[in-house]
């Protein structure tokens, strides 16, 4: 019984170790891909979501001011 007891001990030990490795293993992975990702979105210099909605809120005051202008424009000229 004794070897026995020993021999399932070993086993468990390994499976520990073995899982406790694998865990380690894919975090790692995760890590990895995680820094790559970030790595290539600066590289791109790419802009986040808040950022966008903010350039285009200033583009469409612009394209009103612009309307605006070539309309004052027009009523200018159509006066002369």
């Amino acid at each position: 019984m004794s070897k026995s007891k020993f021999i399932i001990n070993k086993f468990a030990k390994l499976f520990e170790q073995g899982m406790i490795s694998y865990k380690d293993l894919s975090t790692e992975i995760l890590n990895i891909i995680r820094s790559k990702r970030d790595e290539i979105v600066f590289k791109l210099k790419l802009a986040g979501k808040e950022e966008v909605e903010v350039v285009n809120k200033r583009l469409e005051k612009l394209e009103r001011k612009i309307e605006n202008l070539e309309k004052k424009k027009v009523k200018k000229v159509k006066k002369s």
